[in-house]
Parts: C-alpha cells; structure tokens; sequence
C-alpha cells in the first residue's frame, strides 16, 4: 500500500484532469468526428478572392526575396551564391577595379564602329576586341589564384571550396552596378 498525499485526494484528481477530447480523462473521439473537424474546402467559396490573395501573398515573398538576395542575406541567396567562401570571394572582387567589368561597354563601342562604313576602323575595333578579351582571360586568371591564395590563408590550405576562382571570374566580368548580390563593400577596401 502506498502512502496518500495531500495532492492525491479525489476532488483534486478531478479537477486535474482535463475535460477536451483527445486529453486524457475524457474518451477518445470517433475518427468520424475527428476527420470532420479537419475538413477544409478544397476550393474556397470566392475564388477569385482567394486568387488575388494568393498573388499577393507571392509578389510579396517575391519581392522580399529579392531585395535579401540583392542585400546579400544568406537565406535568399542562391546554392551557388551561398556560404563564407563566397561571400569572401564577392567582397574580394568587389573591393577591386578590374578592366575585365568594362567588357559590356567595350562590346557596344565596338558594335557601334562596326556599322561606320570605313573599313579601317572596323577592322581596328574587332583588333581591339580580341585584344580585350585577352586581356580580360590574363586578368580573371591571375584573379583567380590571387583569391584562392587569400581563400587559403584564411580558411585553410585543405578547405578551400572547388569553383572559387571561376565564380570570382564570373563576378569580375560583370559590371559593378550589375552584379548580384549586390557589392557590400566599397572599392579600394581591405577584405579580410
């Protein structure tokens, strides 16, 4: 036999136990009755009510989305954009001038000396061009090791994700007010 307590007495046993079905102390609820109490319409009585609520709901996520992946916030950004390493790589380019981020104005120049009727001038502009993106290949190669170089001493010499130097490559050819995410750090910075 075991000792009462004070607690234990039956009025407050009663008072304990709790009276909503599916609690203890109360019987179990049919299934019929449960399965009814989580019944929902499938379509709802003013659809098109329900559809503009819908897209609004989804422009609104949208826009959101848009503006925390252009700030750079981690949850909005995509796989590829996603971790330390190339947050590190973003701001590392970010924080330099690089001839290879003119390579959109360049282009158009020399579409646009390509239709001067003078044949010298369009032959020079396609000479410029390849020059161009010579230049441009040398620069975002040296980039490259440049920033798995840093990568390294910061993170380590075994932990430097694949792909760094030619994301970095990717962000460098961009132009500056293009890019996304959109640079957090001004130009001439120290990325540490």
């Amino acid at each position: 036999m075991s000792k009462k307590t004070s607690d234990e007495t039956p009025e407050n046993l009663d008072a304990a136990e709790p009276t909503e079905a599916g609690k203890k102390g109360a019987p179990t609820p049919k299934r019929s009755t449960q399965v009814a109490a989580n019944k929902r319409p499938l379509v709802p009585n003013d659809r098109k009510e329900a559809r503009q609520k819908a897209r609004a709901q989804m422009a609104e996520q949208r826009e959101r989305a848009r503006i925390g992946m252009a700030n750079g916030e981690e949850r909005y950004l995509p796989v590829r954009d996603r971790g330390p390493q190339k947050r590190f790589v973003r701001d590392w380019i970010d924080a330099r001038t690089s001839l290879s981020e003119f390579m959109l104005p360049f282009m158009f120049l020399v579409i646009v000396a390509t239709f001067i009727p003078i044949p010298q001038i369009q032959v020079y502009g396609m000479f410029a061009l390849w020059a161009f993106f010579f230049v441009m290949v040398v620069e975002c190669f040296l980039a490259g090791f440049r920033v798995r170089k840093a990568l390294r001493e910061k993170f380590g010499e075994s932990r430097v994700e694949r792909g760094v130097r030619w994301y970095g490559a990717m962000r460098m050819i961009q132009m500056r007010r293009l890019r996304l995410p959109k640079p957090q750090v001004d130009r001439g910075a120290k990325v540490s």
